[in-house]
């Protein structure tokens, strides 16, 4: 047995100690599980991993704990990455796999109680806006330069990092550290819009040519040719839908409206990373990024023309072109659904489950020689989305340190933390889990190589397309408390209980009354919600920006482009 396996199994009998702290340790990893999938050499990994010994030196023997949600990268961080870190350093780490959910809620906890659950947490960046303004978490700009000076490795690049700014608040202080990233994109059968009768059949039928649907009207006209359709001279059997969603009532409902499928529709404002003054939550700042309304009574646009639009055409393509069972699915009962063959599009898929499509159990939709059928591209607009507007989300989940973490466990989950993102081991756990987080491993020969096998998702995350989608950004103050009111609302929309229009109206108020009383307990200071003053709403949607005043026609005039140019436009 390697020495690699050999401290792993010892790990796991509990028969290890500081011993097993040594370059021995590191090479055996490098040996087994690195080999040449990585951007530096040997001889630059090696002396990584002597960093990390060296600077672990005070804290073996230490047993640390940190969690994150369960996704495929996690897990190879969990199951492969902390034995392996422990072996090399003598460092113990527990590294725990709960659902997302549950992550916020112990984290909330730690919080509000100071009590330390966890010496560090993978947390999306979507509670950037929380941690800037409670000033829980430590402020990891000025803990590299100061307390955390001595356990920084001269390696960590930040500069390397794509996703900094989603994780750095107004302040310019970055507050999280991207460990995984990944897109929600449109989605497609790149072999059912490519075959010759199904492109002249919706040609004859629409008018023009099938394609990457550029806005909702196209996409809709696409959804409606496939559901149904017989594809037998395709070799294809079974029903055809044209649409892929889900709608159970349930908190993930709640992520694929704050995942930004509002600033599809065009809802926010104009914005890199995220829309100015109103966000794609349709909460509005004022110039010291204070939340003052929801509402469009108080400038904001969760309840606004556009926010109903997003929702109704949600709805309706979930009722006219999907899978009956998707109305009672949730995000991980739904994601999988298109692997098993009779889905033609989706335009709201996370680039997180093209591990899945592409592993065993995906045959359906790869070719004989394993070459994937569909392909991925930017996602469709809607009819209020002008240039320069978020069009779409990408998660980024984030190391975070807690205040409330004493220093000396808050240094080793750091060493933790930096281990996992090294430049080391990044390109073998992109290879694993396909969530990239640094430029030199997006643009490394091993993913050139790789590329045709992965449907789009390296030219995507190589072009300039990738700045239009981000996390939820800096104008969400309590992530957690107003997160929780979106899929209690969206799901009365889609359940029928109530319209659009009344679920969107009783969502603006619920976020309003969480912020009214952050703006009465003072608890985030002067960074708090300060509301505006309610005004009829023609005050604020005759004015330019978001919220938007509803168009007279929703109905845009259809677009689609050629995938094959599209994505030469990127490579040129």
């Amino acid at each position: 047995m390697n020495r690699f396996l050999m401290t792993t199994t010892a790990l796991a009998l509990g028969l290890t100690g500081p011993a097993f702290a040594d370059m021995e340790a590191a090479q055996a990893f490098l040996d087994a599980e690195i080999g040449d999938t990585s951007v530096l050499t040997r001889e630059e990994q090696e002396a990584e991993m002597q960093w990390f010994i060296d600077a672990a030196q005070p804290f073996q023997g230490m047993e640390i704990s940190v969690v994150s949600e369960t996704i495929t990268t996690h897990e190879y961080e969990a199951q492969v990455l902390a034995p392996a870190f422990t072996a090399i350093t003598g460092i113990q780490v527990t590294h725990d796999l709960i659902g997302e959910g549950d992550v916020v809620e112990r984290l909330q906890t730690q919080m509000q109680s100071g009590e330390n659950i966890y010496d560090a947490y993978v947390n999306d960046s979507d509670l950037i806006g929380t941690h800037w303004r409670y000033q829980q978490v430590r402020n990891l700009t000025d803990w590299m330069a100061g307390e955390g000076a001595d356990v920084t490795s001269p390696t960590l690049d930040l500069d390397d990092f794509i996703g900094l700014s989603f994780t750095t608040g107004p302040d310019g202080k970055l507050y999280q550290m991207p460990t995984q990233q990944f897109a929600n994109l449109y989605w497609f059968r790149y072999d059912m819009f490519t075959d010759e009768k199904n492109m002249a059949d919706f040609q004859e039928q629409f008018g023009y040519e099938l394609g990457v649907p550029v806005n909702w009207s196209a996409y809709e006209d696409i959804a409606e040719f496939f559901t149904g359709r017989d594809l037998s001279h395709m070799g294809i059997e079974g029903e055809i839908f044209g649409n892929m969603d889900y709608g159970k009532k349930d908190p993930s409902l709640g992520w694929r409206y704050t995942d930004a499928w509002m600033s599809m529709a065009g809802m926010g404002d104009v914005g890199e990373p995220n829309g100015l003054p109103v966000d794609e939550w349709g909460i509005r700042v004022n110039e010291n990024s204070q939340p003052v309304g929801s509402c469009v009574a108080r400038g904001g646009a969760t309840n606004s023309p556009a926010a109903v639009y997003a929702v109704t055409k949600a709805i309706e393509w979930l009722e006219k072109y999907s899978p009956p069972t998707a109305a009672g699915m949730t995000f991980g009962e739904a994601g999988p659904i298109p692997a098993q063959g009779n889905i033609a599009q989706q335009m709201f898929w996370y680039t997180a489950f093209t591990a899945d499509m592409v592993g065993d159990g995906a045959d359906a939709v790869l070719d004989d020689e394993g070459m994937p059928l569909w392909r991925m591209a930017p996602s469709p607009h809607g009819a209020y989305w002008t240039e320069g507007t978020k069009i779409g989300y990408q998660d980024a989940g984030s190391w975070t340190l807690m205040e409330s973490t004493p220093v000396d466990r808050a240094k080793a989950a750091w060493l933790y933390a930096q281990f996992v993102t090294s430049k080391t081991v990044d390109l073998k756990k992109s290879d694993v889990g396909l969530t990239f987080i640094r430029e030199s491993t997006i643009d490394s020969e091993h993913f050139t190589e790789r590329a045709p096998r992965l449907g789009g998702l390296v030219e995507f995350y190589r072009s300039p397309a990738r700045v239009q989608w981000s996390p939820t950004g800096t104008n969400v103050p309590d992530y957690p408390r107003l997160a929780q009111l979106w899929w209690q609302n969206i799901g009365d929309a889609m359940s029928g209980d109530k319209t659009p229009q009344e679920a969107l109206d009783q969502l603006c108020a619920d976020q309003e009354q969480v912020m009214e009383r952050l703006e009465r307990a003072g608890v985030q200071g002067e960074l708090g919600p300060v509301l505006n003053e309610e005004q009829e709403p023609d005050f604020w949607l005759s004015q330019e920006g978001s919220p938007k005043a509803q168009l007279e026609n929703e109905d845009e005039e259809p677009i689609t482009v050629s995938y094959d140019e599209l994505i030469q436009s990127w490579q040129n």
